[in-house]
């Protein structure tokens, strides 16, 4: 019995560290996926890289992004950041 009491604050340690970060970034790393599996065509973004536009082809993996008249780029569906409301442009 005494070892288990040498034991009780490690264990509490870890409790508190799976709900302030473990479980937290879980949560972020499932409404990411959401977020960019729900893309379509017509979506206004941002990349990663801090490239806004418009996607105008999608498939499994890649999206073509327009950034400007005569201005597009292929890159991975993993390289969107977020997507933009009308509202926050």
């Amino acid at each position: 019995m005494e070892n288990i009491g040498a034991f009780l604050p490690l264990i509490l340690l870890f409790v508190v560290f799976y709900f302030l970060l473990i479980r937290p970034q879980q949560k972020q790393q499932k409404k990411r996926k959401e977020m960019i599996s729900n893309l379509k065509k017509g979506d206004r973004v941002v990349t990663i890289g801090g490239i806004h536009g418009v996607i105008k082809e999608i498939d499994e993996n890649n999206i073509s992004l327009r950034a400007a008249e005569n201005m597009n780029f292929k890159m991975s569906r993993a390289a969107v950041d977020r997507v933009l409301e009308e509202d926050e442009e």
